[in-house]
This record gives structure tokens, C-alpha cells and sequence, in this order.
């Protein structure tokens, strides 16, 4: 590995490093590397290597995340046990917390799966509605979300510190969004269409970015909207989970009988 390293230390720099962690971190990570330090697992450019990474992973994952939620209500032609609610009041949250990062000038590994995430919740409200032949709400939130994004990331009329106000308020619409789908899934003693994959990923997303959020930007409004959707993914997680398991178990008990 390290005669790779070595052989190919020009590339690594150009192509990888620097991009990735600037130029000085860049050499510090490559000169530690091939001396066999092992201090550079404690050196601040390999943590700030590590949160790169994973940010831009999630970034990446995030472009998919929701695809198996899609996937499955349209296989079965049906959003059963998805909330319409938990979806509005989440997207509204996104968009703010979207437009928060970009006005802020935030790294885009930082934020970037947002973007990815609220473009498949868009497509999630449109099926949710289509199947509902709620067409009338189909139209009202097209024209509500796109002109909610173009306010808030283009327009003045929010000024900065209206942003900031309005960040911590998407903190209290994030957890409003959760708290239905989770009321529902209990209420009905099951999770209906919710994909176990999708809500897994989130989950898992949404804890790698406290470590991101720490490392990277240290701003406590976005701290604490991470911290409080990592408990509300994980509640949701394991609602399905257990939904699963118990699904699982009857029919096997229906197969022996």
C-alpha cells in the first residue's frame, strides 16, 4: 500500500486530497501516511478527511434514498400508511433548512443530500396525491413548494436574519412531521408501505451528520436539527422493524397451520 501511495502520490494530491481537504491538509495526510505515523489518525486533517468523506457519501446516497419508498407505492398502487402531513410539514422543513445552507455559503457536503431528498419528496406528495385523486391538492403543492424555494433561496425579501429565525422554526415543522408518521404507524399497529430501506438510510444519513455538522460547520441551529431527527429516524426505524418482524411471524404461523 505504501509503494501505491508513493508510485502514485502526485495523482492522489491533485485528483483527491487537495480537492477534498485543501492543499496543506493534502500533504500532511500523504507525509504522515508514508512515514507510518500513527498520529495522523488524530491529526485534525484526517477528521476533517473523514467528515468530507462521509458528507459527500451521504450526498451520493441521498440521491437514491427514497427510491425504494417509491418503488413500493407504486407497485402496490397505493400509499397506505404513508402520511400526507408527515411529507408536507418534512419538505417544508428541507426547503428551509436547503435554503439556510446555500445563503449561508455552507460546504455542499455539508448539505447536499437535501436537495436530493426533497426533490423525492416532491415525487412522493405527487403520488400520494395522484392515488388519492387529490388533484386539486396536487396542484396547491407544486405551486406552494416551488414558490416556497424560490422566496426563500432567491428572493430578499427574507432577510438573513429571518433565514436564521426561520431555521430554528423548520426545527419544530421537522419534528411535527415525524410525530404523525409515527402516531399512524401506531395507531394502525402497522407501518403499511413504509420501506424499511428508506427509513433506514435516513436514519443512518441523519446520524452521520451530527458528526459532519460538528466537524465542518458548527452551527447550533443545524446541530440541533440533526440531533432531533437522528431520535425521531430511529423511532421510525424501529416501528418498521418491529412491524416487519411481526408481519414475518404470522405468516409463518398461517404456513404451519
Amino acid at each position: 500500500m505504501r509503494e501505491i501511495i508513493q508510485a502514485y502520490r502526485g495523482m492522489f494530491h491533485m485528483f483527491f486530497f487537495t480537492p477534498l481537504v485543501g492543499e496543506e491538509c493534502s500533504n500532511t495526510l500523504l507525509d504522515k501516511t508514508l512515514a507510518l505515523d500513527l498520529s495522523v489518525f488524530s491529526d485534525q486533517c484526517f477528521s476533517l478527511a473523514v467528515s468530507k468523506t462521509l458528507g459527500l457519501g451521504i450526498v451520493v446516497g441521498s440521491s437514491i434514498v427514497k427510491v425504494p419508498q417509491i418503488l413500493k407505492i407504486v407497485a402496490a398502487e397505493n400509499a397506505d400508511g404513508v402520511s400526507l402531513v408527515a411529507y408536507v410539514l418534512e419538505t417544508l422543513a428541507l426547503i428551509i433548512t436547503l435554503a439556510y445552507n446555500i445563503r449561508k455559503a455552507n460546504p455542499f457536503s455539508t448539505f447536499g443530500e437535501i436537495a436530493f431528498i426533497s426533490l423525492q419528496n416532491v415525487v412522493i406528495l405527487l403520488l400520494l396525491t395522484t392515488y388519492a385523486k387529490k388533484y386539486v391538492s396536487l396542484l396547491a403543492t407544486s405551486v406552494f413548494f416551488a414558490a416556497t424555494t424560490y422566496v426563500l433561496v432567491f428572493s430578499d425579501v427574507i432577510t438573513s436574519e429571518l433565514l436564521t429565525s426561520l431555521q430554528w422554526v423548520s426545527i419544530i415543522v421537522a419534528t411535527a412531521s415525524k410525530v404523525p408518521q409515527i402516531y399512524e404507524n401506531w395507531a394502525n399497529g402497522r407501518t403499511g408501505q413504509l420501506s424499511l430501506v428508506t427509513v433506514g438510510l435516513q436514519f443512518a444519513g441523519s446520524a452521520a451528520r451530527i458528526f459532519t455538522t460538528l466537524r465542518e460547520v458548527k452551527d447550533q441551529a443545524i446541530l440541533a436539527s440533526f440531533l432531533i431527527s437522528t431520535a425521531l429516524n430511529g423511532v421510525l426505524f424501529l416501528q418498521v422493524l418491529l412491524s416487519l418482524t411481526k408481519a414475518k411471524k404470522e405468516e409463518m404461523k398461517i404456513k404451519k397451520e
